[in-house]
């Protein structure tokens, strides 16, 4: 990589992970173009950056990346495109329509990005695609130890319950892609981050700890109180990895050699509801208040028969190191406390401003 590569971020920056991926390509001298749904979006972007680095990023917008052809005039960049990341993937509780809110986008949005490099971006090199554990896992028929060869089993006719809509539509896009690049042969070479829940500080261009990001939610309602009458179970979900390392997955899959065509299960470790309500009770006693009873959090509900994880591909190919329970859930109650703290303030500010 040199200090002139610039990169496509599909999906931009004002989503959890987006936003520390693009943290972390700027932080790598990276040039940058989001792609982003509104020119309000974008802007929020660009004033989130710190100013020395705001000259790095540009946005376009693309209203509905699921389109045929949404990409292609996008990807005709001058200067031309080393490195493509795609992030955006829909995701929601409830789908009305599992195939038209859920899949078509999830499928053709990746699809589309790798067709639109294809035909018109020769110059791209490697894209890496945000896939996810959903695309692994085959609940509740655990093997002993989840890898990357590993596929959920999830069919089509599952896919149409919204109960499964979103780990379908996860496994059917990675599928799609892999398969377009066996079909096609393209210049470039791909590669995916599968990563489990993910925590870590909120993104600086969040609107609301309303619209944190899913796995965040239980760190969020315990900081908030929502828990003091009792703890959620965990389940079904009890791994974890802090979203920096899932950046920095991103960009080393971007530019080391040896990651092109390869899979990445990125995994940090193990975590329970109990385990973050002890960590948040032991770190920030000005917090008990809003936390459940201490003899409920030490009823630890981490199951003794709990499937094992493989990530030493992540580890040896793109030397990733990963961050420990704790750091992460203290560094994630710190940005949502510094958030919340900000948030107090406009709102006292507002309340102080004369009317219009």
């Amino acid at each position: 990589m040199t200090q002139d590569d610039t990169a496509l971020s599909v999906g931009g920056g004002t989503g959890f992970i987006a936003s520390h991926v693009l943290d972390c390509l700027l932080d790598h001298g990276f040039n940058i173009v989001v792609t982003v749904r509104s020119q309000e979006k974008g802007q929020r972007i660009i004033d989130s950056i710190d100013k020395a680095q705001r000259q790095q990023v540009a946005f376009v917008v693309v209203e509905d990346i699921a389109e045929e052809g949404a990409f292609d005039e996008v990807i005709k960049a001058d200067p031309p495109f080393d490195y493509v990341v795609h992030t955006a993937s829909p995701y929601r509780m409830q789908w009305d329509d599992p195939v038209k809110d859920c899949l078509n986008p999830a499928i053709n949005g990746t699809v589309g990005i790798l067709e639109s490099v294809h035909a018109h971006a020769p110059t791209v090199r490697r894209i890496v695609i945000t896939s996810s554990s959903a695309a692994v896992l085959n609940p509740p028929n655990h093997p002993k130890v989840y890898d990357e060869s590993s596929w959920s089993d999830v069919t089509w006719e599952q896919a149409l319950d919204p109960e499964h809509t979103y780990r379908a539509s996860k496994k059917f896009a990675e599928k799609a892609a892999w398969g377009f690049i066996t079909v096609n042969k393209p210049s470039f070479t791909l590669a995916t981050i599968n990563n489990t829940y993910t925590f870590g500080p909120v993104p600086r261009s969040l609107n609301s700890l309303d619209a944190v990001n899913t796995s965040n939610h239980r760190i969020r309602d315990l900081v908030q109180g929502r828990m003091r009458h009792g703890i959620h179970p965990t389940a079904p979900v009890f791994t974890f990895v802090d979203v920096r390392d899932v950046a920095l997955a991103h960009v080393r899959a971007l530019t080391v050699p040896e990651a092109g065509g390869k899979r990445f299960y990125v995994v940090g470790g193990y975590f329970s509801n109990p385990r973050l309500a002890g960590i948040i009770r032991r770190r920030f006693p000005q917090l008990k208040g809003q936390l459940p009873p201490e003899e409920e959090a030490a009823k630890d509900d981490f199951p003794e028969d709990h499937w094992a994880f493989d990530n030493s591909r992540s580890k040896e190919v793109l030397g990733l190191e990963y961050t420990g329970l704790e750091k992460s859930v203290v560094d994630t109650v710190e940005s949502i406390l510094r958030f919340s703290g900000r948030a107090e303030q406009d709102i006292s500010k507002a309340a102080r401003s004369p009317p219009n």
